[in-house]
């Protein structure tokens, strides 16, 4: 495994001032997060605060004993409980098969800043993964996509999911479940890990109550000895322990939702690009009703209410509900950053280019309760290039860096155009062009003698274009025919590096990879020491 930086040439205003430390975005934020001492500042900040260690660790241990954890998970839950432990925090949606590859980039990420930082520090640094198990956009989560050169394909889970229900209370349908399963291993080849690999995901998804559990049983399947820790959102044991900040939350939502609002103001204005669209009155919290999350907001009498007046609850309701009942309630976006770290002692929060964008109006979250926002650091960012890739790059001189950042799909077509010599679209165009100076004196009388004679002309010149082109289309077609393999080489690096004319982080799922290397490759990244200040990775595997 070769793995090399390389820089990312279409990124947001935004990500690129951060990554740079502009102090027209570092305002918005309480570290720098590059800079050396920011963990030892960090450590200083923390030991002012106060975290339920014993119950947060009974917690994990209850919820993770339905997932079957690895014992690495259990002894890093124990060492929770020592006071100067600290943690590595980030999370995600339970995506189907763990998601797009995004996903572990993320985790391999956690898992690498925990260690760096344990080594560096000299004190326990546990890695934390939160998987988002309250969100309720189902469509989100309920496909991957494949590769199908010239495009990624999509297989979508065929289960139907009616309202606004959290991910983490949506049962899993085993008939849907199964069929989808199958006809996901049906599209890949048959390799030495094939049998395995499906009845390792089978028994996940077998033992699997909801689609958090599959996701979390399987992510333990792949990192069995790092140690990380997976907490569920949603899960109720979590929830009793939020009863105290959600009133804190109630309480303070006017300071909370006008500091935000204020702050995407700010930040659009100066041109970054924020895509939270809140309101002043907004109240950054879920009320569950039948099932359903309703997103409540502060009417003018002080009242609590669902944006389509689903609900009515008044202060002194939603308090208690807040002390006695946590599991009716859930955070939204804003509210659930400061959650987890209200949760957990964390040095370092790990983000993507999304997060990061929304995490710098936040500020005044943390504020409010007078406590500093963790380091925010960008996540590692990989695209794994196989030697079938490899070897195909070289063979048309091109480089995994420019295939990445802009897709060959211009260079593909010169190619082709240069297969004669001049290019048949270049002699088409000649053509036309001297038709049409040659035909000029025709148009011109017709148009003289009268104007429906001119427009008869013009008509004229255009089926001789037609013609033309016509002729164009189809030596083009035969030369496609006759390069079809060189063409399908093009097609096949762009779907592997810029799939969709994206990262592949986005579009790949890892169950490709994973049939052909096995689960090594994603052990042997996350051995790997990759610095958080390069951009992207490319990964020659």
């Amino acid at each position: 495994m070769r793995i090399d930086p390389i820089q990312i040439q279409k990124q947001s205003k935004l990500i690129t001032d951060y990554r740079n430390s502009e102090e027209n975005i570092m305002q918005y934020f309480d570290y720098l997060p590059f800079e050396k001492t920011t963990y030892q500042d960090r450590i200083k900040d923390l030991k002012e605060r106060k975290f339920n260690r014993k119950k947060l660790s009974e917690a994990l241990k209850i919820m993770n004993h339905n997932w079957e954890a690895p014992k690495a998970t259990y002894e890093n839950i124990e060492r929770l409980t020592d006071e100067n432990s600290v943690v590595v925090i980030g999370g995600q949606q339970a995506g189907l098969l763990t998601g797009p590859m995004y996903s572990i980039n993320k985790l391999i990420s956690i898992i690498q800043l925990a260690r760096q930082q344990e080594e560096e520090l000299q004190l326990p640094v546990i890695p934390v993964f939160w998987i988002a198990g309250e969100d309720h956009d189902f469509d989100e989560i309920n496909h991957i996509f494949l590769p199908d050169v010239p495009k990624m394909k999509k297989y979508k889970l065929l289960q139907r999911v009616l309202g606004k229900k959290s991910v983490g209370h949506i049962p899993k349908d085993e008939t849907y479940a199964n069929q989808w399963l199958t006809s996901v291993f049906e599209q890949l080849k048959e390799t030495e890990h094939t049998k395995h690999l499906f009845a390792t995901v089978k028994d996940c998804l077998d033992k699997a109550d909801n689609y958090v559990d599959f996701f979390a049983r399987l992510i333990y399947q792949i990192f069995d000895d790092e140690g990380v820790v997976l907490v569920d959102s949603s899960n109720p044991e979590i929830r009793k322990l939020e009863n105290d900040s959600f009133v804190n939350l109630l309480e303070l939502q006017p300071e909370i939702s006008k500091g935000v609002y204020d702050n995407e103001r700010r930040l659009k204005q100066k041109g970054y690009t924020i895509s939270l669209g809140v309101l002043e009155n907004d109240a950054h919290i879920f009320y569950h009703k039948n099932g359903e999350r309703v997103l409540l907001v502060r009417n003018d009498s002080g009242d609590w209410v669902g944006k389509q007046n689903e609900v009515l609850l008044t202060m002194k309701e939603l308090i208690t509900i807040a002390k006695e009942k946590p599991e009716l309630l859930s955070n939204n976006v804003v509210t659930r950053p400061l959650m987890q770290e209200l949760l957990f002692p964390s040095l370092a929060f790990i983000g993507g280019p999304g997060e990061i964008s929304y995490w710098s109006a936040l500020k005044p979250v943390f504020q409010a309760f007078k406590i500093n926002m963790p380091p925010v650091i960008p996540r590692l960012s990989y695209t794994f290039v196989e030697r079938n890739v490899e070897k195909l790059l070289m063979k048309y001189d091109l480089t995994g860096e420019y295939a990445v950042n802009y897709g060959v799909e211009s260079e593909r077509d010169q190619w082709l155009a240069a297969k004669n010599d001049p290019p048949i679209p270049q002699v088409a165009k000649g053509i036309k062009e001297a038709i049409d100076e040659a035909h000029r004196p025709l148009r011109e009388a017709a148009k003289s003698i009268r104007s429906d004679l001119g427009d008869l002309a013009d008509k004229n010149l255009n089926y001789l274009f037609c013609d033309i082109e016509f002729l164009e289309d189809r030596l083009m077609k035969e030369m496609k025919e006759k390069y079809a393999k060189e063409l399908y080489e093009f097609n096949v690096i762009n779907t592997v590096l810029r799939p969709n004319g994206g990262l592949q982080e986005r579009m790949w799922n890892p169950l490709p990879w994973i049939n052909d290397y096995g689960v090594q490759f994603i052990k042997d990244l996350t051995k790997a020491n990759c610095s958080f200040e390069n951009e992207h990775y490319l990964v020659y595997l």
